[in-house]
């Protein structure tokens, strides 16, 4: 018989890594964190129009959920962006932009979308991709999650600095 408790077992140790390495931050990589996270919040609220701004419009008014989406999206880039700095590539480094443009899509207005108005039209964007942005906003920010907690973990298993890390 197969049981689950090694996976269990394995993400509450990867969390656990994660947990210790942020511990373990600086104040200055704490603070390029924060700048990551504000950085992500304008590349992905501002041409969503999530952030108001006069450079970009909406069609579709932004949805209650687009503005928690938003900041969890920010934080959890802030945190992955902020393990790349001055760190070699590592577990979770894919993840991380793919989870960051599926947000964006996510709280994006879907009739403003050119590929999605393209493959559905605007019925179709507004019938069929609008009710999945929810889903794709949690799958975005799922693998921005696992992208963070990676190479949060990353940093404990495979130390800079440490004979043998390269």
């Amino acid at each position: 018989m197969i049981s689950a408790r090694p996976s269990v077992r394995a993400s509450t140790g990867m969390l656990a890594k994660a947990g210790r390495a942020l511990a373990c931050w600086p104040r200055r990589r704490w603070a390029f964190a924060a700048a990551g996270a504000a950085g992500a919040a304008l590349l992905v609220g501002a041409p969503t129009d999530v952030i108001p701004n006069p450079l970009f419009g909406r069609s579709v008014p932004v949805q209650w959920w687009n503005y928690p989406v938003l900041a969890v999206t920010a934080a959890l880039s802030g945190l992955v962006l902020a393990t790349y700095a001055g760190r070699p590539s590592g577990a979770g480094r894919r993840l991380g932009p793919l989870g960051g443009l599926l947000s964006f899509f996510a709280i994006g207005c879907p009739v403003c979308n050119k590929a999605v108005l393209l493959l559905l039209g605007t019925s179709g964007a507004l019938t069929i991709w609008a009710p999945l942005q929810p889903a794709v906003a949690v799958l975005s920010i799922a693998l921005l999650a696992v992208a963070a907690v990676r190479c949060l973990a990353g940093e404990i298993d495979c130390p800079v600095g440490t004979p043998g890390s390269s």
